[in-house]
């Protein structure tokens, strides 16, 4: 009999076995870093509310299958006119999944300016789609020229625009964008994870644009554990979109949760402000230390390139510190670390670790 390894061989496809599957480091003990988290917890009282809603689910029963409280909190929150549909997702993860395999037809390419999310690609290649990646410039900016000669030439299905930009933290021209958009023959979807730190969107202009899907997720808030995102679009989009959502994807304890905190809009606001503010001391403090440039950011993370990136990860890994080391991801990321701003605390910490040991 053949062994397991000769099956997965014979029927796993080439393209599948050749990933590397996402890998999540391990934090425990550590101060976390690396993932673009909130850092501050919520407050007892909040804490309290919760527990007892979550006490009150029906973990027997499935959940509401359309997430109706879910959307309803989204849109007051968010000012999401009625004109548009939402879809939700677990995360932005499922979402893009779901946006992927919508466009799914033999043939098809998906284009995102490179480096970016890494999902999208692998995304595409899950759905066996060609993946195109066109890189930015030096300093990061969208290369408007390039990638208009890429859609001219890949004629792409579906395009993906960070918003601002993961890894790189920065905006692109508003302008640009909206090139690309009116060159696209397809889908475009604006990715707006960051958009409590950026300071602008595309939802108020989504009437402008009938093939742009925006796309966020509640997770830098402070939400990361409920694992919850959503796409907004013109409502002949979602309706295609729902067809692929699995059914019950949003769990029980979500839809009780995320529609207590979206209403906590004091609270989620002083967050943000009190990460942009750390952002800005952060960023500072690094750009002063000799050989390190730090990029310009508009999400909760500061990108830097430093002497030496391993050296630095390992460094601030031994002090109990764990951030993300981007060093031979993509050849515009060399010696490049990214730092999720934490508490003032944890900022210290790692200011600290750098100042002593380096």
């Amino acid at each position: 009999m053949r062994s397991a390894a000769a099956f997965v061989a014979a029927v796993v496809r080439p393209e599948i076995r050749a990933l590397k599957a996402y890998e999540v480091a391990p934090a425990t003990g550590m101060i976390k870093l690396d993932a673009m988290e909130n850092p501050y917890r919520l407050p007892a009282d909040v804490r309290a509310r919760i527990a007892a809603a979550v006490g009150d689910v029906s973990v027997n029963r499935y959940p509401d299958g359309g997430a109706a409280g879910v959307k309803a909190a989204l849109r007051e929150a968010f000012a999401i006119p009625d004109q548009f549909g939402i879809v939700l997702g677990n995360g932005s993860d499922e979402l893009i999944q779901m946006l992927t395999v919508a466009v799914a037809v033999p043939g098809a390419t998906i284009l995102a300016p490179d480096p970016s999310f890494v999902m999208y690609r692998m995304n595409a290649t899950y759905a066996g789609l060609r993946f195109a990646g066109v890189p930015l410039a030096a300093d990061f900016a969208l290369d408007a020229k390039a990638m208009l000669e890429a859609i001219e030439r890949e004629r792409p299905a579906l395009i993906f625009l960070a918003y601002p930009n993961n890894p790189t933290g920065n905006l692109y021209a508003e302008g640009d964008i909206e090139a690309v958009i009116r060159a696209a023959p397809g889908l475009v979807v604006v990715d707006e994870a960051y958009h409590a730190f950026a300071g602008t969107s595309f939802l108020p202009r989504l009437a402008e644009f009938p093939n742009v899907v925006v796309m966020r997720t509640v997770s830098k808030i402070g939400m990361a554990g409920l694992r919850l995102g959503y796409a907004i679009a013109a409502r002949e989009w979602t309706a295609e979109i729902e067809k692929i959502r699995q059914p019950y994807n949003l769990n029980a304890l979500t839809q009780a949760v995320a529609p207590m905190l979206l209403r906590e809009t004091t609270l989620l606001e002083t967050q943000a402000a009190a990460i942009t503010k750390e952002r800005a001391r952060v960023a500072a403090a690094l750009a002063a230390m000799p050989g390190v440039h730090v990029f310009p950011t508009h999400t909760n993370f500061v990108l830097a390139r430093v002497p030496d990136a391993p050296g630095w990860f390992d460094l601030l890994r031994r002090s109990g510190i764990l951030v993300k080391n981007l060093h031979g991801w993509h050849p515009l990321l060399a010696h490049c670390l990214r730092l999720t701003v934490g508490t003032p605390e944890e900022n210290d910490a790692v200011l600290a670790a750098l100042e002593t040991n380096r």
